[in-house]
């Protein structure tokens, strides 16, 4: 998945790269962080696990998909690198699900069904709900079947799954029941609301005015994910982890298996971790695991700190990308 995902970060920074100077570099950055702090709201979903909205249908409506994967992909790698969300070993495969699959699904979407809509049309604000909602599906389906197709691909002799325990058979109901109800509801509430609030507030920014994008602009709404980022440690209060995201200990202990076998459609978890998971669990430590700094002993308090820091990480992130992007375009003139 890192080599199926690798041509697609190259084609988007070589896409992308003229327009860094200007506009598209800043709400970027605004909508990786977006992204970022999105994925920590997370929702209860059917069967006792956890799932969340990503933010990619708007990051697809306003930055268009090449931008928006790099956006998304940045807020994923952040989350793998510096908190174990996701983990290194399957960020390619996160990337391709969400930051490349949804970024192309919701842009893909979303102009098939506003296609001909006036810029007042209702069909437009339908049309980015529409646009997550599809995106986040189309992310959670590749998920499934990856997970899926893992015990075919993967086994030792005896024919134990390796990493990924359940089947396709398994995988795609236990995945995609709380996607397509519950986390793409989400999805798409939150691409509509945002959509509508930009045709109101800022409509060059999703492309139904030729108004120049001002500075105060991206300074209202880094202004508006300052309050949510304040509001993210009600993103701990959904229990449970999301399907597939289990770590070594957890089939070792009574009471989560019992939930990995209820969101599995009863059919019970292995006793034992599979041995393919155990030996590559700790490839990557990260410094701040599950958001939970280690000199923080209030789980709310560490979960925002957690979030400034991954914030304030793509804001680094992004600023030394245009320094770079700038001394190449002083390097390359005449």
């Amino acid at each position: 998945m890192y080599a199926a995902s690798a041509p697609c970060w190259w084609a988007a920074l070589r896409r992308t790269r003229r327009k860094l100077f200007g506009k598209t570099l800043p709400l970027l950055s605004l909508f990786a962080a977006f992204s970022f702090v999105t994925m920590m709201f997370n929702l209860p979903l059917p069967g006792g696990t956890t799932g969340h909205a990503v933010g990619v249908g708007i990051a697809a409506i306003v930055l268009g998909p090449w931008a928006s994967l790099l956006a998304v992909s940045l807020a994923l790698a952040i989350q793998a690198l510096f908190f174990g969300d996701g983990g290194i070993t399957t960020l390619g495969a996160n990337c391709f699900n969400m930051a490349i699959a949804g970024s192309f699904a919701a842009w893909g979407i979303y102009r098939l069904a506003s296609l001909g809509a006036a810029a007042d049309s209702r069909r437009r604000v339908v049309a980015a709900a529409l646009a997550g909602y599809g995106a986040i599906n189309v992310s959670a389906l590749l998920a499934a079947i990856e997970f899926g197709i893992q015990p075919m691909l993967f086994h030792d002799a005896a024919g134990s799954p390796l990493y990924a325990p359940y089947p396709l058979r398994i995988a795609i109901p236990a995945m995609m029941a709380g996607h397509l109800t519950i986390a793409g509801a989400a999805e798409a509430v939150m691409s509509a609301g945002l959509f509508s609030y930009l045709r109101r507030n800022e409509p060059a920014l999703v492309g139904i005015a030729s108004v120049p994008l001002a500075r105060q602009t991206t300074r209202n709404l880094w202004g508006a994910l300052a309050v949510v980022l304040l509001l993210t440690p009600l993103g701990i209060l959904a229990s449970g982890a999301a399907w597939g995201e289990w770590a070594p200990k957890d089939f070792a202990d009574a009471a989560t298996r019992a939930q990995i076998t209820a969101a599995s459609g009863s059919v019970a978890a292995p006793a034992a971790a599979p041995s393919g998971l155990a030996r590559l669990a700790n490839v990557w430590t990260a410094p701040m695991p599950s958001y939970a700094p280690h000199f923080v002993k209030s789980a709310g308090f560490g979960y925002l700190l957690s979030a400034m820091f991954g914030v304030g990480l793509i804001l680094a992130v992004t600023w030394v990308a245009r320094r770079v992007a700038q001394d190449s375009g002083k390097r390359v003139e005449p």
